[in-house]
């Protein structure tokens, strides 16, 4: 892309003048923050509307990503990398002395995510277009994001996440492309004079689904493609005469109703309203997305949608978009007359399915009731494919009964989505090779015998332009100093810096680097929440959401154990340890919450207790998020995978710690595994049961959590410490955690996941740790070889397999 400075500083000084009435002397750094932005965008805008005209002059397959979560990142710097503009505009800003880290930070994370799954969805957009190939998102432009985490008292308290305070410079409305999207009602049956019926909606609710639309910037590429994310508001939603008459809040409660389906990114559903809000929400995005897509389709093409599959692949990310299956039956079939037969072939082509979870409570399912109220027309789809589904059923296993039931989309009062996904899409992947196989022979075992050619494996990645060259860019030029270019789009190239792994003054070079990350580290958390560490301490980071399956408690427990140890054996002399947590619990999850308040009061205890003498701090980060990630992955000696094994699907943080240089502290669950595999064994630090050996624990129901605490007096002594008034002299605060481990609670067994029978094992691991930490050049060889052999985990590998194997795309050509 040419830039000429001198016209981006004339742009820039017009547009704080038009946007603000201000010069340059007079803006504050959100001003500049938003001129920059929006004149970046600006030299963005041709290559983004190229690629839309090329779209249209060449009509080819493409992919589109249908997500409840867009977990992007501040935008700024990863457009102005991926297109080359990044020195250029730091050249002007200096001129202008104009500090440009100052304005990057201005900028908030975009509110449209949480965890892995929307970070993995913003990793597979940024690959598409860095390859070329035509693939966008799809999603909800929520106004609050999920929440703002602030830690009072040692809680999580829930703030709004008003990220949109100011304008997002990003994104364009779209205004002329709005859909409308109907809720409840009554379905009404027109009869045909040749007896064929057709159905329609009365009296439902109507909203209205505004698109804005935010560029994703390839690298090295011209290709930009779009995100698309609805916002929902109501189209008669202020009523002028309830208003005349004084009932002001009345005269607003459309709208209101309305504008809460894209208030806030996953509201607690533990109630019946919450789930009723939950499922509006997925209706009214995939509702808004699919009506999108046929309009343009019936603009170009006409109404013969025989050719719908072949230029659209829709990627259902997880099960919250899979009530687009019906909903696309229902446009072909009440709003264009088509037979069910023809919808359902057209349907089962279109469609392909990606499952992030092997927690069967995760699988979601909605209670009949609610989701027949809320979309009639849509349950009465649904049940005609069960009803089909179910003969299809009684003919391949008349005799087992059983089975029917456990594959019935409908059953027991509640609508299976993941079936129901299953049975409408031609492909169905896991996101990492165990995942994927414990599917095919646990969880969808059932599925995977009747569709054995719907099961295959794309193991996760990221991309590494965000987490390695914007996120840690020391740590690129090492790379780029030794073996060049190329890596930034064939990350597989990194295994050309093996070479480098014995070479003494590399290894002293990335300690270095490593060194400076954790001192920026340090001076961010002593700015934010004024936390005072070591940067010659290990950091030691588990940064993830919040979940009892990812284990936390663990961690923590074992932190609670160190501690004890320092107090008792004056001998015990280990390296300086920082452990730094960073998660948000969902707004419901009492528990997760429980482990939070924890974490903090152990960390209160730690941090002020002189007797520790600096081998041991705890620091809990708040309001973890893209741009705090950016700083933690880059400072980490050691990542915390310590999941239960066979519970996490994948993992992508993992990833990101590699690329950065941590080593891996894990189980062997989700892509740990591939991490021991290309890493080597020698350089991770691996620990505690199986997924076989805990499956076989199950089966044979043998698990008795005593045993490990009568053979591990340390383990008994943590335990009785979280009811024995040590960390809670009210003794109750953590009687929950404390008897969920033991006893089993709310009809649970004891310790559902393993914390206690891994307990003595995860101790062994860290003291390898400390041990291997001691010898910093076999370290630092341990860590470059970590980086040298991350090439597998690059998300434009992943996207490469998924245009091979599932979505069949062609790369755009200008």
């Amino acid at each position: 892309m040419i830039f000429n400075k001198q016209q981006f500083k004339d742009s820039l000084i017009e547009r704080l003048k038009r946007q603000y009435g201000k010069e340059i002397s007079q803006a504050n750094s959100h001003d500049l923050f938003d001129a920059v932005s929006a004149s970046a965008l600006e030299l963005i805008m041709s290559n983004w509307m190229e690629t839309r005209r090329q779209y249209e002059k060449k009509p080819t397959r493409q992919i589109y990503y249908l997500s409840a979560e867009f977990l992007m990142g501040r935008a700024l710097s990863n457009n102005l990398i991926n297109t080359g503009l990044l020195q250029g505009i730091q050249d002007v800003l200096k001129e202008m002395k104009i500090d440009y880290n100052l304005l990057e930070d201005q900028e908030p994370d975009a509110g449209l995510g949480n965890g892995g799954l929307g970070r993995l969805a913003a990793c597979f957009l940024d690959s598409l277009a860095t390859l070329d190939y035509p693939g966008h998102g799809y999603g909800i432009r929520y106004e609050y994001g999920m929440f703002e985490q602030h830690i009072e008292n040692g809680y999580q308290v829930e703030y709004p996440d008003n990220w949109l305070k100011h304008r997002d410079p990003w994104e364009i409305k779209r205004s002329d492309l709005s859909v409308e999207v109907v809720f409840g009602g009554n379905v009404v049956v027109h009869r045909k004079e040749n007896g064929e019926s057709t159905f329609s909606i009365e009296n439902g609710e109507v909203v209205t689904a505004t698109p804005f639309d935010m560029p994703i910037v390839g690298y090295d590429t011209k290709t930009v493609n779009t995100l698309r994310l609805w916002q929902a508001s109501s189209p008669t939603g202020f009523d002028l005469q309830l208003f005349n008459n004084m009932e002001y809040n009345r005269a607003v409660e459309r709208q209101n109703s309305a504008e809460n389906i894209s208030r806030v990114l996953y509201p607690n559903d533990s109630g019946p309203s919450g789930k009723t809000l939950r499922l509006k929400q997925q209706y009214f995005f995939t509702s808004a997305s699919l009506q999108d897509l046929v309009r343009t389709y019936v603009n170009n093409y006409g109404t013969d949608f025989s050719k719908f599959p072949d230029l659209h692949v829709i990627q259902l990310n997880d099960t919250h978009p899979v009530v687009a299956i019906p909903e696309f039956m229902r446009i072909l079939m009440d709003e264009y007359g088509m037979g069910w037969e023809d919808s359902w072939n057209i349907v089962t082509k279109t469609f392909a399915y990606t499952n992030h979870t092997i927690l069967a409570e995760a699988l979601e399912k909605w209670p009949i009731d609610i989701f027949q109220g809320l979309l009639p027309r849509i349950y009465q789809i649904v049940e005609e494919i069960n009803r089909r589904f179910m003969i299809e059923l009684k003919e391949k296993y008349p005799t087992d009964y059983m089975k029917q039931n456990r594959m019935a989309i409908i059953a027991n009062g509640m609508i299976h989505m993941a079936w129901l996904a299953i049975h409408g899409s031609f492909s169905v992947n896991g996101v990492a090779a165990l995942h994927t196989e414990l599917l095919k022979t646990q969880e969808l075992k059932d599925w995977a015998e009747l569709y054995p050619k719907k099961f295959n494996n794309k193991t996760n990645g990221v991309t590494q332009r965000r987490w390695l060259m914007s996120a840690n860019p020391e740590l690129a030029k090492f790379i780029t100093d030794r073996i060049g270019h190329g890596w930034e789009k064939d990350l597989s190239k990194l295994k050309e810096l093996e070479k480098y792994a014995d070479d003494a003054t590399a290894q002293k070079e990335f300690l270095d680097i490593k060194k400076r990350n954790k001192e920026r580290l340090a001076a961010y958390l002593k700015e934010t929440q004024n936390e005072v560490i070591d940067p010659d301490s290990i950091f030691d980071v588990q940064i993830k959401r919040l979940h009892e399956y990812k284990r936390q408690l663990l961690n923590i427990l074992h932190v609670m154990y160190l501690y004890n140890k320092i107090l008792e054996d004056p001998s015990y002399n280990p390296p300086a340890r920082t452990f730094i947590f960073g998660a948000k619990a969902a707004s419901g999850y009492r528990r997760a919450k429980s482990i939070i308040k924890l974490i903090n009061t152990v960390a209160e205890r730690i941090n002020n207790d002189r007797r520790v003498g600096g081998k041991l701090r705890v620091v809990f980060v708040e309001n973890y998020r893209v741009s705090v990630a950016e700083k933690l992955f880059p400072a980490s000696d050691v990542s915390e995978q310590i999941s239960t094994a066979g519970k996490e699907a994948s993992g992508t943080g993992n990833m990101k710690f590699m690329i950065n240089g941590a080593l891996t502290l894990g189980t062997l669950d989700g892509a740990n595994i591939e991490i021991v595999e290309e890493a080597g064994s020698e350089n991770a630090f691996i620990f505690g049961l199986t997924a076989d050996e805990i499956l076989k624990i199950e089966n044979e129901h043998s698990y008795n959590p005593q045993k490990y605490l009568d053979s591990n007096p340390g383990l008994a002594k943590v335990m009785n410490q979280l009811i024995d008034g040590t960390y809670d002299p009210t003794y109750q605060l953590f009687k929950e955690l404390h008897d969920s481990l033991i006893y089993g609670v709310e009809g649970q067994r004891p310790d559902v996941y393993y914390v206690l029978a891994d307990f003595y094992a995860y101790v062994e691991a860290h003291e390898k740790v400390a041990a291997a930490y001691g010898d910093r050049k076999a370290w630092a060889r341990k860590a470059i070889l970590n980086i040298a052999r991350s090439g597998k985990f690059s998300s434009d590998r992943t996207i490469e397999d998924y245009v091979k194997d599932i979505w069949k795309l062609k790369k755009v050509k200008f």
